[in-house]
């Protein structure tokens, strides 16, 4: 691993294909909507369905892929399951980005605006 000009050393190629895997699972709106409802507390599936607006069984396979990935886990509660984010870093994560995003919004008065050079 290569030291930058900051005194960090480079992670390894194996730990940026695994940033790059979660990030790319996070970049859908609707599973990144999905992993904020669960930073702030667990949830069924139902009950994530009717916050973030969307039908149930796509909302399923979401919390399916995100499961997968192990970026969120499940216990079963008598005939239902109960989603959970178990990493506190991933919250972190979460929490910072859109905070930053929502005060910019905020001080500036005007949307969020995509970032240069992603196809929209």
């Amino acid at each position: 691993m290569a030291e930058n000009a900051g005194g960090l050393e480079d992670p390894s190629a194996e730990v940026l294909t695994e940033a790059a895997a979660v990030f790319g699972l996070l970049a859908s709106s609707a599973r990144l909507h999905l992993m904020w409802a669960l930073a702030q507390g667990e949830s069924d599936v139902t009950h994530l369905a009717d916050r973030v607006g969307g039908a149930l069984p796509a909302v399923s396979q979401h919390l399916t892929k995100l499961k997968l990935a192990g970026l969120v886990r499940s216990r079963r509660e008598g005939r239902r399951h109960v989603y959970y984010v178990d990493d506190p870093d991933i919250v972190t994560v979460l929490r910072v980005m859109v905070g930053q995003l929502t005060a910019r919004s905020h001080q500036t008065g005007a949307p969020v605006h995509r970032l240069h050079g992603t196809g929209g």
